[in-house]
């Protein structure tokens, strides 16, 4: 297509090769020399007016559909409106066609009546505004029999259908001015047997309890078009949840894979490309294109309400960005679809029939091509093969038509077949298969969920058979599928993605705390699907973003139970993450870090807005958060707690504004508990984070949140040695830009003080000290609290911050770093710190006791700590904690006075 429009070349193509516009142009000259002159919006505007004179709405809308056919073709052809522009175009023509209709019929029979009680709702490329040339409408028609205008006598249903059937007659009748749209209203629940207009809580009622996976597809491209709008979307709202599911609805997915297999099978004809091959139906076509978007849609939109885009190329592009296919698979699917549904065009233009055929006949495909611009036919099919070939291709990976593997039943086969797949011993495996085959466990007493189950096994048994401990891995196995009540979605999910199956294993294998979730909550398995689901986190703003991402119609409470759900599957994708090998495990645990933060600030801002609406603000104060310990340092393990403190600005004195005002104190103090309440109180969803508020001012004694003013006199005048220790790794995560930068030189401050060395030195070791005695370390390899590990470390970091004034970094490695660049500590630190972290956050999944891990992981965590072998790894720890010792040890020393040096 040429890049800059050429308005006479494409009239002059639409007068040669396509006998419909041709007679177009013949009937409305004025617009065609519009056209000409490239005055598109003039010739649009014409269009819309073009129904002057028209004798009847019937007349008006075939009219005003004529030229507007006109306009959008010509368009089109000289490659001026791109596809959007062309079906966004041809769909809003057939939302006002369709409110012009109903109006009309409301007029007939109830004069003076606005259409109320009566809604259409839009499904298909109709409902998602891709409408092509020649396409039919999908709509669905409810109506409220409390609302609805009736004659006397008359009931509401009879109303309803009369009203319908009058509609659809404006709409599609054919006569001398041809016709508006075909309509179709096959796609209401069972339309042999129901009226073709539905009550609306009739029509929720099937869709919540009857309806099958291919409508929960179909209501995707679901809106209101026309009607009494309010009562669309309450319809609408009504039935969301079935469309968009949190767990993974497998047999709506399977339903839109049967659909697929049977187009293939019933337009076998069109399947090979080439000419007689049907663009929209067969293999590599638009509807693989659709299909495959929308799959993709069902099985995450449930969780993440940014991918429900109605339209296809909305959704490929969606799925790409939030990583949930490949980029590059969404940018050829895009241009794909966009050549598809284009030639489509120029096969609907040649006579305004919805045909989606490639000719058959070498004229008429050369008569198609020459209208897209090109010389001849075969021009054409060089263009659509490659996209079309590579379309089929890629949706195969989807819906694989392959003979099946399964495992024998013939007691005889079946050891041999069992061993080679790996197994040395063959008798666990043989044992466990007689109990799941004969249903002992809940999950598997239906006939679906044992062919699931066998469809999986022999993918499941090889992933076993190459764990370090099969049997254990079996066994955990075991019991996650005893503690489900239904476990359908559970293995086709596994069956689906054989990728998740090998890190099923590996977690059950080698995490302990990631299998025990899991046990809990299977669904988290959802969370691995897609392409970000290894990959490092996004930034605190898009982790924001993903948590707040709310549904019209949440509330408070729905917020907590989706923050939860949210976390909780990124929090296990990262510890999977940690397992199989996938990235760095530092940048891991600041993932961790991330995401704690982001769930403090998503459920903070609710909170506060939950709060002000009963109690108001006060004015010049407002709530800030301080991060401590390890998530003010960013990086956090699997089962971090959060260390917070609260405070707050403005004036002891001052009162809220709101029904039921508070005073300063007791407001910030209350809303600080509702926060507590929200980031650790468990919900439907499961538990948060264990949040700790110890290391506030006066403790457990004082108040839950204090004034900034308050933190800051008191840190300066009553805090303990420790404390300032402590507020080394104090970061502000939650306040405006003033806040935070009022407390930042309210802790700079503090930092900075000068202080009697000695006495600092003294008081640290002596609280070290008390702090091995009542907490001593679990083992050697307790990497935290061992002698020479981080404890050590980050005692030693903290008296040399406070010391020199040097490094004041809350971030425990960037600190260590910045103190070696000035000469403060050895350049072997650095190195002790990371071997040492990361440790930490492998051992808090591979043993969370913090003992010696088994011995079938010690490969994995060593292999995950950069070292070659578990040995090497027990030296380079031992080396590390050496460095930490030897420093440490040197403040410890200093610490001795002279009498008890003597």
């Amino acid at each position: 297509m040429p890049s800059r429009p050429d308005w006479a070349a494409a009239l002059r193509r639409a007068g040669d090769h396509s006998p419909f516009l041709a007679q177009l142009i013949r009937r409305h000259e004025s617009i065609a020399s519009l056209l000409m002159d490239g005055a598109d919006e003039q010739a649009l505007a014409a269009a819309f007016e073009a129904d002057s004179g028209a004798d009847g709405p019937a007349q008006a809308l075939r009219w005003r559909r004529g030229a507007l056919a006109l306009v959008t073709g010509v368009a089109d052809l000289a490659g001026a409106w791109d596809l959007d522009r062309v079906t966004h175009t041809l769909s809003d023509f057939a939302d006002s066609a369709v409110k012009a209709a109903l109006q009309a019929a409301f007029a007939e029979r109830y004069p003076g009546e606005e259409p109320r009680g009566f809604a259409v709702i839009a499904l298909g490329k109709h409902g998602s505004r891709e409408l092509n040339y020649s396409s039919d409408i999908d709509p669905i028609l409810i109506f409220d029999p409390a609302t609805l205008p009736c004659r006397p006598r008359e009931e509401p249903v009879e109303s309803a259908v009369r009203l319908a059937k009058r509609m659809v007659e404006l709409l599609s009748a054919r006569d001398g001015d041809g016709y508006v749209f075909r309509v179709d209203l096959r796609l209401r629940p069972s339309p042999e047997a129901t009226p073709i207009a539905l009550p609306v809580e009739a029509a929720i009622s099937y869709y919540e309890s009857m309806a099958l996976g291919w409508e929960q597809a179909a209501f995707i491209r679901a809106r209101v078009c026309a009607g009494d709008r309010e009562l669309g979307e309450y319809f609408l709202q009504a039935i969301r949840p079935f469309i968009w599911r949190r767990s993974l609805d497998f047999g709506a997915i399977d339903a839109i894979l049967d659909i697929s297999r049977r187009i293939r099978d019933h337009y076998a004809s069109g399947q090979a490309f080439g000419p007689g091959y049907d663009l929209k139906r067969g293999r590599g076509g638009i509807r693989e294109v659709e299909f495959f978007a929308q799959v993709h849609q069902l099985i995450h939109g449930g969780r993440q309400p940014a991918l429900r885009a109605g339209a296809t190329r909305d959704a490929v592009r969606l799925l790409g960005q939030w990583r949930v296919i490949e980029p590059d698979v969404a940018t050829r699917l895009d241009a794909a679809y966009v050549l598809l549904r284009t030639i489509e065009h120029r096969l609907q233009m040649v006579d305004d029939r919805q045909t989606h055929e490639v000719p058959v006949h070498m004229d008429a495909l050369n008569n198609v091509a020459r209208l897209h611009g090109l010389s001849d036919g075969q021009d054409l099919l060089a263009l659509l093969r490659p996209h079309i070939e590579w379309v089929g291709a890629n949706y195969d990976r989807l819906s694989p038509f392959q003979a099946e593997e399964r495992l024998s039943h013939d007691e005889r086969r079946l050891p041999d077949q069992i061993r080679s797949m790996g197994f040395a011993d063959v008798v666990p495996v043989l044992d466990r298969l007689v109990r799941w085959r004969n249903a002992s466990a809940r999950a598997l007493r239906s006939a679906a969920a044992m062919e699931a189950l066998e469809k999986l096994l022999p993918d499941l048994l090889r992933g076993f058979a190459k764990a370090p401990d099969p049997v254990l891995a079996l066994t955990r196995f075991e019991q996650l599928v005893e503690r489900l009540p239904t476990a359908i979605n559970f293995f086709k999910l596994l069956a689906a993605n054989k990728p998740i199956v090998q890190m099923l294993v590996d977690v059950l294998s080698y995490a302990p705390p990631l299998a025990e979730a899991l046990s809990y909550r299977v669904d988290l398995l959802d969370g691995l699907i897609g392409a970000s689901a290894l990959e490092p986190l996004p930034k605190l703003a898009g982790l924001e973003a993903m948590l707040g991402f709310g549904e019209q119609g949440d509330d408070y409470q729905m917020l907590l139970d989706r923050v939860r759900q949210k976390v909780s599957e990124r929090r296990f994708a990262l510890g999977v993450q940690v397992i199989c090998g996938k990235g760095s495990v530092l940048e891991i645990g600041a993932g961790y870090g991330r995401l704690a933060e982001a769930a403090v600030r998503v459920l903070t801002r609710a909170t506060v807005e939950e709060f002000e609406r009963a109690h108001g603000r006060v004015p010049g104060g407002e709530l800030a958060i301080v991060a401590l310990g390890r998530l003010g340092g960013g990086v956090l393990t699997y089962a971090s707690d959060l260390d917070l403190i609260f405070l707050f600005t403005g004036e002891f004195s001052a009162e809220s504004d709101g029904p039921r005002p508070l005073g300063a104190t007791q407001y910030f103090n209350r809303l600080a508990q509702r926060i507590g309440n929200a980031l650790s109180v468990p919900t439907a969803s499961g538990p948060l984070y264990e949040i700790d508020t110890r290391l506030r001012p006066f403790g457990a004694q004082g108040l839950l949140a204090a004034s900034v003013d308050s933190f800051s006199r008191y840190q300066r005048e009553n805090a303990w040695v420790w404390e300032h220790l402590a507020l080394t790794r104090a970061r502000p995560i939650f306040g405006s830009d003033t806040a935070t930068e009022q407390l930042q030189s309210a802790i700079r401050d503090v930092l900075t003080m000068e202080r009697k060395e000695t006495a600092l030195i003294r008081d640290a070791v002596k609280m070290r000290a008390e702090m091995a005695k009542h907490k001593p370390a679990a083992g050697p390899l307790d990497v935290k609290l061992a002698d020479g590990g981080l404890v050590d470390l980050e005692f030693l970091v903290q008296v040399t911050q406070l010391r020199y004034h040097l490094g004041l970094l809350p971030d425990l490695g960037a600190s260590v770093r910045a103190l070696i660049a000035e000469g403060a500590l050895p350049s072997t630190l650095a190195d002790a710190h990371d071997l040492l972290t990361r440790y930490l956050i492998v051992s808090r999944l591979v043993s969370p006791a913090s003992t010696e891990p088994p011995e079938a992981a010690r490969a994995l965590v060593a292999r995950r700590c950069g070292a070659r072998s578990w040995d090497d790894l027990l030296a380079r720890l031992e080396k590390a904690r050496q460095d930490v010792a030897q420093s440490w040890g040197a403040i410890v020393a200093a610490a001795a006075t002279p009498d008890e040096e003597t």
